[in-house]
């Protein structure tokens, strides 16, 4: 493809771009295809001659568009968000465009400058300690084990990096309900699935520090060396946020490294009002929140940031000859930041998002989308039919259909299943579930950068009536 074509070409998928944004509610929100239903439809083999660009992009909506699940549609309520907004694309449509390889200051002198002070920008909003430093990472599971590996080497003197391990018996800790990205990081740093100590909930679904303490000294007792506690802001099933001040005065007590994941929630610590979320947040040792779930930037961005830059850079660093430079010694290369070497230019999107929405714009969104969920949780709790199973604490709600009170479990998790198949079947919304205490939940998140009360209120008048309808 020439120049002439590329600009032509670009010019309509731009367009096709802003009529997708603008009509996306006219998609089913979960792609209503069936197994294998794309990959036959797909050549067993790649051209052998070009293509037309024409012939690409009519397959690109006839075949691959279909089987597409639109996060960027306001009745997505599943997961937590993955959010884009127009500035967020713009930016990503520039660093496609520049296509730098952004590991070393050297490679893209902007890049690491502007990574840099847009990780500055985020401290301070977000009300983090001003002698951490930040560094973006692609995702909150690829901090985390950053995380965990810095860990096991500030412990270790840095000697499992260059010996491996000998006779270490390190244990992790975290709540029952921490990210699965836990259970991955432990075997991939070598420390071993059994050595994640999971720690009970209180009723509200946070770790309870007394548990905590007590598995920590007992482990002591039995020749195992602690190691790291993950406290977790915003719980996957209902954003349960975890006592962090005093999960850090135990890790504190103990010389543990913390580690606070905040994947989803962290962007609510823009608001004032729920700055209470980090009460201790100096005694942690690593952060990590993703902007590229709540902020409205593209996928992928999770801005990571430690207390101790020296054990980052020493548990990551690398220096071949063919990657020295003169500028070494005066500026930030983030090769030695984290796991890849290979680095995208993420921080332009950031940069873009958060200069078209300001601090103040950013905040509105987060702060409506909070309200919408304030104003569905009194809803329900003003339908007889329905309980909540979870307090709400952001902007996620947990719920369930409960028409008789004599239901037993197994029915109620069954009908529950079946007003959840339905309802994402039917196109119009797209909501997930998750288990609390053996119970079927309704789990129903609003973020969406786009999504309005009309959108939710469709979404309740659905579930009330899908309910309804299958349970008669």
């Amino acid at each position: 493809m020439d120049n002439k074509n590329f600009r032509k070409h670009a010019h309509e998928l731009v367009d096709w771009m802003a009529d997708y944004l603008e009509n996306v509610e006219s998609y089913p929100v979960k792609s209503q295809v069936a197994p294998k239903e794309i990959l036959n439809q797909l050549p067993d083999s790649a051209p052998q001659q070009s293509e037309d660009f024409k012939t690409i992009f009519e397959d690109f909506q006839d075949i691959i568009m279909p089987g597409i699940t639109h996060w960027q549609h306001p009745s997505f309520f599943a997961y937590f968000p993955a959010n884009t907004s127009p500035p967020s694309i713009l930016g990503e449509m520039l660093t496609a465009t520049l296509a730098s390889q952004c590991m070393v200051w050297q490679t893209s002198p902007a890049a690491a400058e502007l990574e840099e002070q847009v990780m500055s920008w985020l401290k301070q909003m977000l009300s983090l300690p001003q002698n951490w430093s930040g560094v973006i990472q692609d995702t909150a599971s690829t901090a985390t084990l950053a995380a965990l590996l810095s860990a096991r080497e500030k412990i270790s003197d840095y000697t499992i990096n260059k010996h491996g391990f000998t006779k270490q018996k390190f244990r992790i800790y975290c709540s029952s309900e921490t990210h699965s990205s836990i259970d991955k990081a432990v075997k991939i740093a070598g420390i071993g699935s059994d050595n994640l100590v999971k720690i009970d909930v209180d009723s509200s679904f946070a770790l309870i520090p007394e548990q905590l303490a007590k598995a920590i000294t007992d482990d002591i007792a039995s020749g195992y060396t602690p190691l790291c506690v993950i406290a977790t802001l915003g719980t996957t099933s209902t954003t349960a946020i975890d006592p962090l001040d005093a999960i850090g005065e135990i890790c504190q007590n103990h010389n543990l490294w913390l580690h606070v994941d905040a994947a989803f929630a962290g962007s609510a610590l823009v608001l004032d009002e729920m700055k209470w979320m980090i009460d201790g947040i100096e005694k942690a040792d690593s952060f990590v929140f993703n902007p590229h779930k709540w902020m409205m930037t593209n996928f992928d961005c999770s801005a990571y940031f430690v207390k101790d830059e020296e054990a980052l850079v020493k548990t990551f660093e690398i220096m071949p000859e063919y990657l020295k430079t003169n500028e070494d010694d005066t500026v930030k290369n983030y090769r030695d930041w984290g796991i890849p070497l290979g680095r995208r230019f993420r921080a332009l999107k950031l940069w873009f998002v958060i200069r078209s929405y300001g601090i103040e714009g950013i905040q509105s969104k987060i702060r409506h989308h909070i309200k919408l969920a304030t104003d569905l949780e009194a809803q329900i709790q003003a339908d007889p039919q329905f309980e909540l199973l979870a307090p709400r604490s952001l902007n996620l709600l947990c719920f369930r259909f409960l028409p008789k009170r004599n239901m037993s479990t197994d029915e109620l998790n069954k009908l529950n299943q079946e007003i959840l198949e339905s309802l994402n079947a039917s196109g119009k919304l797209f909501i997930t579930h998750t288990k609390l205490h053996g119970n079927y939940v309704l789990r129903m998140q609003i973020g969406q950068t786009e999504v309005n009360k009309s959108h939710v209120d469709s979404a309740w008048h659905l579930i009330q009536k899908t309910a309804a309808s299958l349970h008669s």
